[in-house]
């Protein structure tokens, strides 16, 4: 093949606070030639999560990312060129790969290198079918084990795993409750997800509208924000709840540098004879294929909606990431470089 060149973003510093976009740097290089083993994606679409930001500063369930070299994020692409048994030029494929145009792979990385069947929507793949829809599903029906009749309540409910989880334990009969950031992401909740209510913590005090609209107590509570929203609804558990320790990213910004901030009202759990417990989406891989048939099956049957915020071109990287941390992103965040041919 004609020499490629490849264009990347490189991790330039560790973040202190808000990503900045000065903590990437850009660059190009050629594409290196392919040994055996590998195979060379184009690469055709990011997913942006908010653990991102803990591979940029710490060791977490994965090494830090090492400064100079690209920045990682789930993706999937298409195969170019193949040495590798199984994996063919045009196939689409999914791994943890660089914020870069190409890609050479040989099965490495926390995700490997997963050949996807021809076809897959790469959009839905990333979304409501990828991490975060799958994280919404073990969370809210293997640890938040939810039943009908149940009240339940999520933060960063406009939010990629926080929609899904909300939709999930709607159809399996629940009272749901959703904490996000703006009116008209609680509008969307409500009106097109089904929510039968919405709180916006911008403009509302979280722990008396978690009063008014959970009367009887939280059955189960899904968190993704941790910090004061969390400490509100530990105060408000009905006996026997469960808590679901999903994500924290109100902390997010302070990783490697103070602690986070703990509950204060964790003696609740005690009183109310509940629990607490945090997972991590990998803990369910051998449960993978189980999840994404039964969630395609209420996606074509419209139980299930799949709002994604959908980000431009390569170059624009480091601005979307950031839109997670500011609440600009209203759904999935993705950023799309590229159509399969």
């Amino acid at each position: 093949m004609a020499e490629l060149r490849n264009r990347q973003w490189l991790l330039e510093k560790r973040p202190h606070g808000m990503i900045k976009e000065s903590d990437f740097r850009w660059n190009e290089t050629s594409v290196p030639a392919l040994k055996d083993g590998q195979v060379l994606v184009r690469n055709l679409a990011f997913s942006f999560d908010p653990t991102q930001r803990g591979w940029m500063s710490m060791d977490t369930y994965m090494p830090a990312i090492p400064l100079g070299q690209t920045m990682k994020a789930g993706t999937i692409g298409q195969v170019v060129e193949s040495k590798r048994e199984g994996f063919a030029k045009g196939d689409l494929v999914q791994g943890l790969f660089g914020w870069e145009d190409y890609t050479v792979n040989g099965g490495e990385g926390l995700m490997g290198l997963q050949k996807l069947p021809r076809g897959t929507d790469p959009i839905l793949a990333l979304s409501l079918l990828g991490t975060t829809g799958l994280t919404a599903y073990f969370g809210t029906l293997a640890v938040g084990a939810v039943k009908a009749g149940d009240t339940f309540v999520v933060s960063g409910a406009a939010g990629a795993t926080g929609s899904v989880s909300g939709m999930i334990a709607k159809i399996k009969g629940c009272r749901v409750v959703g904490i996000a950031g703006g009116r008209e992401k609680c509008d969307w909740l409500v009106k097109k997800a089904g929510f039968d209510a919405a709180i916006d913590y911008k403009s509302e005090k979280v722990g008396e509208a978690l009063t008014k609209h959970c009367p009887q107590g939280i059955n189960v509570y899904f968190d993704n924000v941790g910090g004061e929203i969390l400490d509100d609804a530990l105060a408000r558990l009905a006996n026997g709840a469960r808590v679901v320790l999903c994500g924290a990213i109100s902390q997010y910004n302070n990783l490697g540098e103070r602690n986070p901030v703990g509950p204060k009202n964790y003696f609740n759990l005690i009183m109310q004879h509940a629990r607490m417990e945090g997972f991590l989406v990998f803990h369910f891989l051998p449960r993978y294929p189980e999840a994404i048939a039964e969630m395609s099956k209420w996606y074509a049957e419209g139980k299930l909606k799949n709002q994604v915020d959908l980000q431009q071109g390569l170059e624009n990287a480091p601005k979307t990431i950031i839109r997670l941390f500011t609440g600009a992103n209203f759904g999935k965040q993705l950023l799309k470089l590229g159509d399969p041919q």
